[in-house]
């Protein structure tokens, strides 16, 4: 009778186990064609899927977080009070390729678990390591833009972002502008197929970003807007947000225009309430991604839970 009752325990046990693994058993299983699928097989009824309801959401770069390609950024996120998390596709130095964690299989799946927990997005991936390095003169520029497309199909990511600064700023610069043309232009297909979208950080204005978009002709090119960044260089924001309109920005980034960042969004000059007030009327929807927005001596917790709260309480109502 015992052996019975232990044999029925054990199946038991075995029974809640595999049921217990069974979205992510799932999730592995959609591996097979290279995408991904997300850990749950069905939408809860709060997190990601009432977060997907959202006309804004509010996401954090990870490397602000101190947390670049960590999964941990993703609880780290939840812990702040973000909606997601924007990932970097990893460091460059002098090398040809990146340092990319997720092409590891195992390193996405530690992140499509944390996601899973946290209830958090990543709201796009961010070539970063083009802060620093033109990407019209990179000799790998081709084939990291390939694998950036790759990533964000595999990551189950819609948007990525890519800055066009210091010496690959295309403005004034005929040479550049049009190397970088050619490289998006060459991208272009597979990033329409995959469904992607390659946002550009450049120093343009509203038409400069037109004539661009317009020279390179993909609807998976679009601008990803950074607010500090553009009133730093003097442009009108507000006109040029209305000028742009909804359907060529893709995100935007929430960052102070102070030099240094040491400043809390609800402390500088931007008017995010008319900055609402402009995409509301435009129609627009989507990712608003907070940068570089911090006080000195306080914590990374402490800095990004507060830009959460006053883009939420702004864009959210909370």
């Amino acid at each position: 009778m015992n052996n019975k009752l232990n044999q029925v325990s054990r199946r038991s046990v075995i029974m809640g186990s595999l049921m217990a693994g069974a979205p992510m058993l799932i999730g592995w299983a959609a591996h097979a064609d290279g995408v991904p699928a997300t850990v749950s097989t069905t939408a809860p009824t709060t997190g990601p899927a009432a977060k997907k309801q959202q006309r804004y959401k509010i996401a954090v770069v990870d490397w602000m977080l101190l947390k670049r390609q960590k999964p941990r950024a993703i609880s780290l996120a939840k812990e702040c009070g973000m909606d997601g998390v924007e990932v970097d596709m990893g460091g460059l130095g002098n090398a040809l390729a990146l340092k990319n964690n997720l092409k590891e299989e195992i390193k996405r799946a530690e992140y499509f678990t944390e996601m899973q927990k946290s209830d958090i997005e990543i709201s796009s991936l961010a070539l970063s390591a083009f802060y620093g390095k033109s990407y019209a003169a990179h000799e790998s520029a081709a084939n990291i833009t390939a694998e950036w497309i790759e990533t964000m199909q595999l990551m189950k990511v819609k948007y990525g972002s890519l800055p066009l600064l210091g010496d690959g700023d295309v403005k004034d610069k005929p040479d550049v502008w049009k190397k970088t043309v050619a490289l998006l232009k060459q991208a272009a297909p597979a990033a329409e197929k995959a469904g992607v979208v390659m946002g550009l950080e450049a120093g343009l204005d509203a038409d400069g970003h037109k004539k661009f978009l317009d020279d390179v002709g993909s609807t998976s090119v679009k601008v990803y807007y950074n607010l500090g960044r553009m009133e730093q260089l003097g442009y009108d924001v507000y006109k040029e947000l209305k000028e742009l309109g909804k359907d060529r920005i893709s995100q935007i980034r929430c960052k102070e225009s102070t030099k240094d960042g040491e400043k809390w969004l609800s402390e500088g000059s931007i008017d995010f309430k008319k900055i609402k007030a402009i995409l509301d009327e435009m129609g627009w929807s989507g990712w608003l991604i907070v940068e570089r927005s911090r006080q000195k001596g306080k914590s990374v917790v402490e800095n990004y839970s507060e830009n959460a709260r006053f883009l939420k309480s702004v864009f959210q109502g909370k």
